[in-house]
């Protein structure tokens, strides 16, 4: 699903003629009853249709038939522009899930009888495969379903589902073993367990998630949606009211006729919120579909929205700060070791290690010192795997037990040996560690050959970020294993605000709970099974596509590039919906005032001369004017189209400073717009002579 593919125009023809089709579908009432706004301008739509049907037929209508066409006709123009609005988001989103479903597809897989490469295989049709199958993948195979690598390495060509055409490492064992059905590996082979059945797939998740129609509302949009409910119905008690009170004003003046139910009904739909109503879900949707296009899946509209909320932020260091793989730069040896022998054993302890550090020490040792990297299957060598008990790999060769690790680890190992620690390689670790990079102390048996230094490269321009999410009144905390020292150089040189070091599962769940009980909202990202704790407490967790199974259950969000630093621009998205929402409803709501001016002196003019004071706009006649104010009120819709589905400009700007620029900007410009619009519509309507 490659990003460019997906930023389709705003108003692409396909999507426009497929909305225009929707848009007459939407006004069954069965589906405007859900937006009571809109249900509204519907009955008020109907109820002038019967009224011009009756001045037609009659003769006797309570205005002239052409007056009330017009005003009819309008209104059925605002619900329908309303519901093109809503049709528009969704057929965004609905060509996205239609791009996605072409990725799906019927392949023949390697069923295993038993987690090895050369057990029997069945061939089997992908739609038959169930959880827990084991299937065997190989060079030019597609992976049939979604799963968990549990034996092997491989590329995989992931462009049909992350857009990205470079291939990416899966294998078994860490947090890049997950694949995804419809990928393709494109060299070696992969054993993969099944980890979902049929139409369960998360590519079924996520064409379920991009159809806007199936979007659920959100509480912050419901309840907005109440508001507007009750905003409706007080107008709804105002307008019915004015109907008796105009036939007794008549006869107390003893001049002048009473307002029509045609005007009644012009007032009523321009004065309750059909503005932000009419583009409300569209909003949301439109929302969702910015999370497409950064290929992120909401698996819920609530974490979008949560996402424009998070005031505090977690980040992974290695690979979200720094560029995730440290690099070997130089092999400090011991007192009385030559540097030659420390990169010889580091070679040795690094041969079997396929971490990026591990390779990068190999890379080093043979490109500064000429040690040749040797064919570990002739060695007859025993390699010792790192694990988090131990902290540590290694080799035992020839009767040498070389390890390499942590410091606390090996001199722990070395004092079990019945050696020491000299101080000196103390005295380096710390000095390493305090310069923001990773210190790995080597050692033989008993006695220490020295450190390799790792260095861990910030990502440039993360501290700009950083500071914009500081103005943006976000907290940002760096999540890390490394040791305190380590910690706090690379948190200052990053820019971020706080930073936990020597971080297990225990302690980032901890960290979470005190800041959500401080009234906080928290967002994270992570791609381990470590994480999935943390992910399922933060109010906004967002998984890596490539990371384990249970990290991925326990996201809301699923990052499709698998790229830690997302989580920056899934907040920026958040809050860009927040703020598109409360600038239209601020806009909505000041709008209406110039449609006081318009309608209100023309309904009751006949009665109260006097009220021809209010005609500030100066419209030409009492029908006019209500015709022109309808007529805006619809217009203005289908103008701010646009605006609802690209968002607001995001501008990482503090609470305050957004307030008070939407007050500015969209509250005085909610109240000069209107008037010139409906002016200037007057003005056509009597060149027209319209009425």
């Amino acid at each position: 699903m490659s990003s460019k593919s997906k930023k389709r125009s705003l108003f692409d023809p396909a999507i426009i003629q497929k909305a225009l089709k929707d848009s007459l579908a939407k006004l069954n009432p069965a589906h405007q009853i859900r937006n009571p706004v809109m249900f509204v301008v519907e009955a008020g739509s109907a109820l002038t249709t019967l009224l011009f049907f009756h001045a037609v037929l009659t003769g006797k209508g309570e205005a002239s038939p052409s007056f009330i066409l017009q005003i009819s006709l309008w209104l059925w123009i605002t619900v329908l522009f309303a519901n093109f609005a809503e049709s528009m988001a969704e057929g965004r989103g609905k060509a996205q899930a239609d791009s996605l479903r072409k990725t799906r597809r019927e392949v023949l897989a390697k069923r295993l009888a038993r987690p090895k490469p050369d057990a029997e295989v069945t061939k089997t049709a992908s739609s038959q495969l169930k959880k827990g199958d084991i299937v065997l993948v190989e060079a030019g195979d597609v992976i049939p379903m979604d799963g968990e690598v549990v034996e092997g390495v491989a590329t995989v060509n992931e462009s049909a589902v992350t857009g990205e055409s470079a291939p990416v490492i899966r294998e078994s064992g860490g947090d890049r073993s997950a694949v995804t059905g419809g990928t393709t590996v494109l060299s070696d082979w992969l054993v993969v367990r099944i980890t979902s059945n049929p139409g369960e797939t998360f590519l079924d998740r996520m064409i379920s998630m991009v159809e806007g129609a199936k979007r659920q509302k959100t509480p912050n949009e419901i309840a907005l949606d109440i508001l507007l409910a009750g905003m409706t119905i007080i107008f709804l008690l105002v307008c019915v009211t004015l109907l008796p009170y105009s036939f007794f004003s008549v006869k107390a003046a003893g001049q002048g006729t009473p307002v029509t139910i045609t005007v009644l009904v012009a007032l009523l739909v321009c004065l309750i919120p059909t503005t932000i109503g009419g583009l409300l879900s569209a909003i949301g949707i439109a929302g969702m579909d910015r999370m497409i296009q950064a290929n992120v899946i909401a698996l819920s509209g609530r974490a979008v929205e949560a996402a424009g909320d998070v005031d505090v932020l977690l980040l992974d260091k290695t690979g979200t700060i720094t560029l995730g793989n440290r690099q070997a730069t130089e092999f400090i040896p011991a007192q009385g070791v030559q540097v030659d022998a420390l990169a010889d054993a580091a070679q040795l302890a690094s041969l079997a290690d396929e971490t990026p550090e591990g390779r990068s020490i190999v890379v080093l040792a043979k490109e500064k010192y000429g040690l040749r990297a040797r064919d570990i299957h002739t060695m007859g060598a025993t390699f010792v795997p790192f694990t988090a008990q131990t902290r540590m790999s290694g080799v035992d060769l020839d009767g040498r037990e070389i390890r390499k690790g942590a410091a606390d680890s090996v001199e722990q190992y070395v004092k079990k040996q019945g050696g020491t620690f000299p101080p000196e390689i103390r005295a380096i670790v710390d000095d390493i560690a305090k310069r923001g990079a990773t210190p790995l102390v080597v050692t033989d048996k008993a006695r220490v050959l020295g450190v390799i230094r790792l260095n861990d490269i910030v990502k440039g321009g993360i501290k700009e970020r950083f500071a914009e999410m500081r103005r943006m009144g976000i907290k940002t905390i760096m999540i890390t294993g490394d040791n305190p020292l380590t910690a706090a150089a690379v948190a200052a040189e990053a820019g971020v605000d706080d930073f936990l070091a020597e971080a297990t599962p225990e302690a980032k769940l901890k960290l979470i709970r005190e800041y959500q009980q401080g009234g906080r909202l928290v967002a994270m990202t992570g791609d381990g099974t470590n994480d999935a704790p943390a992910l399922a407490q933060a109010d906004v967790a967002v998984a890596m596509n490539t990371g384990t199974q249970a990290a991925k259950e326990a996201g809301n969000l699923v990052d499709l590039d698998s790229n830690p630093t997302k989580l920056i621009q899934i907040v920026e998205i958040g809050k860009q919906l927040l703020m598109t929402r409360g600038t239209l409803t601020t806009f909505s709501i000041a709008n209406d005032v110039a449609k006081y001016f318009a309608i209100l002196p023309a309904a009751f003019l006949s009665i109260y001369p006097a009220l021809g004071a209010l005609n500030i706009m100066g419209l030409k006649t009492p029908e006019s004017a209500v015709l022109s104010a309808v007529i805006f009120n619809a217009l203005i819709i289908i103008f701010l189209v646009p605006l609802a589905l690209r968002g607001v400009k995001y501008r990482p700007l503090g609470a305050s400073v957004i307030l008070r620029n939407n007050a500015l900007i969209y509250g005085v410009g909610g109240l000069i717009v209107p008037f010139i619009g409906i002016k200037l519509v007057d003005m056509l309507i009597a060149a027209l002579h319209l009425v």
